[in-house]
This record gives C-alpha cells, structure tokens and sequence, in this order.
C-alpha cells in the first residue's frame, strides 16, 4: 500500500475516533442538562454519590462534557479536549461504576464503558487529531503524541483526583 493512502487511512480512522468520542460526550453533557431530570436531576444524582455541592457537579461534568465533546468533533486543542473527558470518566470511574464490577449491564453499571472512552481519549491525545482538524489548520498538532499523553494524564486524572480529594464525601455503609 502506497505511503499516501495509509496516511489518508490513519486520517480517516482519526477523524472516526474523535468525531464519535465528541459526539457521545456532547450527547451526554446535553442529557445531564436537558434530558430526563434534567440539571436538577443530575445534581441529585451527584448529591447521592457523594459529590457535594451537587448542582456544582452536575454544572461542571455537563459543561466540560459538552465543550470537550465539541472539542473532539472539531479537532480543537484535542488533547486538552481529552483530559475533559479522561477527568470526567476518571470520576465516574470512581464515584460510581467501579464497584459495580466489569460489566455495564450488571446493576449500577460496571465500569468497561467508562474505561473505553478513557483509554479512546489517551488515543486521540496521543495520535492526535488527524490531519483532517483546527489544531492542523492552526499549526497546533504539535500537542499530539507524548506531551498530549502527557497533557490528558496530568489534567484529566490528576484534575479527577484532586477534584475527589476537596468534594467527594460518600456516604459510610453500615459495614465501615
């Protein structure tokens, strides 16, 4: 296969990954603000998993949820859009899905899901977007590869973990 048209295949499966990644998260970020509950529902959510003051949390995973999302379709500071969603995920992960075991469909949703999009995030922070982006039009693909890595592991776990030290208080079960 000719070098143009593995290029043109790396492009075009990059554009695939980061369009569908935005394209859940925004689909997310829209549902915690407008879809069932709506934000109100959200934060009582957030609330019951420990993540106080609840509508702050609702706010703030459903804006970055959207804005990272709208980020990843563009291909717009796409490694910085993937710490949105690595740190949203990494909380999740933590707050909720963890101890629901492997599996989505068990009760209270086990945590492959959650798991996936991290790992698809570190991806696009890694690979970049493509050439197929803003960040290539605006001469910023230089974030890609292990300072985007790196820039999706500092700021997306490392803002997850902080944000559980100072604002995640789960309730103690009898057992503790």
């Amino acid at each position: 296969m000719p070098i143009e048209a593995k290029v043109e295949a790396v492009n075009t499966a990059l554009l695939i990954l980061r369009v569908m990644l935005g394209v859940i998260m925004l689909a997310h970020g829209i549902n915690h603000i407008i879809g069932g509950g709506k934000i109100e529902g959200t934060a009582g959510w957030f609330a019951s998993l420990g993540m106080k003051p609840g509508i702050f949390h609702a706010w703030l995973a459903s804006i970055t949820e959207v804005a990272a999302g709208a980020m990843l379709v563009a291909g717009l500071l796409t490694p910085l859009a993937a710490a949105g969603v690595v740190g949203v995920m990494v909380v999740a992960l933590i707050t909720n899905h963890l101890k629901n075991g492997f599996f989505i469909f068990r009760p209270g949703e086990g945590y492959e899901y959650v798991v996936s999009l991290i790992a698809f995030s570190f991806v696009c922070a890694l690979l970049g977007p493509g050439e197929w982006s803003l960040d290539n039009a605006f001469d910023l693909m230089g974030l890609a590869g292990w300072s985007g890595g790196l820039i999706a592991l500092v700021a997306g776990v490392g803002g997850a973990l902080a944000l559980l030290a100072v604002f995640w208080r789960p309730e103690k079960t009898s057992a503790e």
